[in-house]
């Protein structure tokens, strides 16, 4: 992986470029922490995200955005002219950089996607983006029921399933203390349905605190899919050194998922915490501790995805309390100085738990019997 710095404008690109065959690049954006008017910033940013397509390679054009904002109620809609062909989620998650916006965005090299649905993008290789979608207000149960059963309803149109073409979600939960336990409930009942139980696999996932301006939509989606895996294409991580199955807890989820495409392997790291093989909390009340933790758990999953961090093509770090954000942005910044980040306020779905991070990571590799990217 190629770590590369842009600075458009008075925005600040980090990029990570997997320079193989079809190239891939994933970019964290930055906001400039000064006076201006977040819809001013909002402009500045999408504005570098479209020159930074043609930046890092010919061709180069966005798949899938997420805007990190500091308040969702002031400022959502972001003005039009944000709006890009590609799926995309707004979500009210504060950078703790002091900054009023962060922007993380996927490229990709002859990428023809077409949004065939509101907030559905796919193309014609077979892979779904889903951003945000239309919904209607109500309970975590039935919110989740409702975009797990869409998406299944989506893939089964292309002829595929939950369980063999899903293969990573986002549940971005209002109040997450006292939404979640209605995510589990949701994703479990339709889960079951779809054949997807502790004894066959799960979906890589993360679940964790999240607003969107009406203060009725108590769970925002986003999810990736795949119609064109074959079986054997997808296999899940575990970790089991490191972590225990997440069953053992009532939830479901895999910790990690890896997908071989021929000439590179694909690897999606759930969300991620301080946990131990028995599913208890390590190192209680110690930001630091439990970062070093997170960080030794995230490691053994990329291991058996059989890759290394100099493969990570981005990080999410997610944070309870913005106090602990100095010491962690610190930490972060000696041990991943080139992987673009983005660290924000997002409470994770245990209160224990202090931290939690996701990822995803390129790696090359022989021709593995799948057709090529």
């Amino acid at each position: 992986m190629e770590y590369l710095k842009y600075e458009i404008d008075g925005v600040t690109a980090h990029v990570a470029l997997f320079d193989e065959g079809r190239r891939e690049a994933h970019a964290m954006i930055e906001c400039p922490r000064d006076s201006e008017s977040s819809d001013t910033c909002a402009r500045r940013m999408a504005d570098a995200s479209r020159r930074l397509g043609g930046l890092v390679g010919t061709g180069m054009q966005p798949v899938f955005m997420r805007w990190f904002v500091s308040d969702a109620a002031n400022q959502t809609p972001l003005p039009e002219e944000t709006k890009t062909d590609c799926a995309t989620s707004v979500i009210e998650q504060p950078p703790l950089d002091g900054s009023k916006l962060a922007l993380w965005v996927i490229y990709q090299e002859d990428a023809d996607f077409r949004e065939s649905s509101k907030g559905v993008w796919e193309n014609s290789r077979g892979e779904i983006w889903t951003g945000d979608t239309n919904s209607y207000p109500g309970r975590s149960y039935d919110m989740t029921r409702h975009y797990l059963e869409t998406l299944a309803g989506t893939l089964a149109a292309r002829g595929g399933t939950l369980s063999s073409h899903c293969v990573r979600t986002w549940f971005m939960v209002r109040d997450v203390d006292v939404n979640y336990q209605g995510v589990v409930e949701g994703r479990n009942d339709v889960f079951a349905r779809e054949g997807l139980t502790a004894d066959t696999h799960f979906i890589a996932s993360t679940g964790i605190n999240g607003n969107q301006a009406d203060h009725l939509m108590t769970v925002a989606f986003s999810a990736y899919s795949d119609t064109s895996l074959k079986p054997g294409q997808m296999t899940y991580l575990h970790a089991r050194s490191n972590l225990n199955p997440t069953a053992e807890y009532g939830v479901a989820f895999e910790r990690g998922t890896a997908v071989s495409r021929g000439d590179r392997r694909h690897v999606f790291i759930s969300g991620t915490a301080s946990i131990d093989n028995r599913g208890e909390i390590v190192h209680p009340g110690d930001i630091k501790a439990q970062t070093g933790r997170m960080l030794d758990n995230i490691e053994a999953l990329l291991t058996e995805g059989g890759c290394e961090w100099n493969d990570v093509a981005h990080l999410i770090v997610y944070l309870r309390d913005l106090a602990d954000a100095p010491t962690v942005r610190e930490i972060f910044a000696c041990r991943f100085p080139g992987i673009p980040t983005v660290t924000v306020l997002a409470p994770v779905c245990r209160p224990g738990w202090l931290i939690e991070t996701e990822c995803m990571a390129i790696r090359k590799c022989r021709h593995d019997g799948y057709a090529p990217y």
